[in-house]
């Protein structure tokens, strides 16, 4: 059973017949933390109900706290991802070439969160700080906002597993690497303190060399 998003469970505190409004006002909260982020990286509560024109009673109807929040921004942009990798993948093609599609085209959006190829990039460093304290201190929450992307390469791996493309004992893990190797990739650089790669294709193309050919 998948868990419902953290936006769905803050509208759904919400009786029936005020769920439209509902829906309006957890957007104006989103929104004013997405515009927040984007302008200075950080925000607390109080300037989110200011500028979302809400009250606070109103937020903590919908939201737990920040946290949640915050949440629910990093599941939208996770599932605004998928989307888009969906549509990039398309229907039909050879497994391995739409498995290769998924790995350079995750590797381009995940360069995307980083200072050199951000539209936003304090809105980009501040979702990346939240993610690793996600990923270290709510590994549950993780794996569920990760899920939509889990999904999509599962589906992939299994394609291939059956046109005997990858290596039939690959287990249900491998995903969870896949998505590691490509997200490390990507943010390397800002890791290590070195130069962003001049060619982020050529870096995609070699991480995509390494997933699938090993170092055998």
């Amino acid at each position: 059973m998948v868990e419902p998003s953290r936006r769905e469970l803050a509208v759904s505190r919400t009786v029936d017949p005020a769920r439209e409004r509902a829906e309006m006002k957890v957007q104006a909260f989103l929104d004013a933390a997405h515009e927040l982020l984007a302008a200075g990286g950080d925000f607390t509560l109080q300037m989110v109900v200011e500028r979302s024109g809400q009250s606070l009673r109103s937020f903590y109807q919908h939201f737990a706290g920040k946290h949640e929040l915050l949440l629910a921004l990093f599941e939208e942009s996770i599932q605004a991802s998928a989307s888009q990798l969906a549509e990039e993948l398309g229907e039909g093609g050879e497994p391995l070439d739409r498995l290769r599609t998924f790995v350079l085209a995750y590797h381009r959006l995940c360069l995307q969160g980083t200072a050199r190829y951000a539209e936003t990039p304090l809105q980009s460093r501040a979702m990346a700080q939240y993610a690793q304290q996600l990923l270290i201190y709510h590994p549950a929450e993780a794996t569920q906002a990760f899920a939509p992307l889990v999904a999509i390469l599962d589906g992939l791996l299994r394609e291939a597993r059956r046109a005997d493309a990858v290596r039939a004992d690959l287990d249900d893990d491998v995903a969870g690497f896949v998505l590691q190797s490509v997200m490390f990739n990507a943010f390397v650089p800002t890791i290590a303190g070195t130069p962003a790669a001049d060619d982020p294709s050529a870096s995609a193309e070699k991480l995509w060399g390494l997933l699938f050919q090993g170092l055998s």
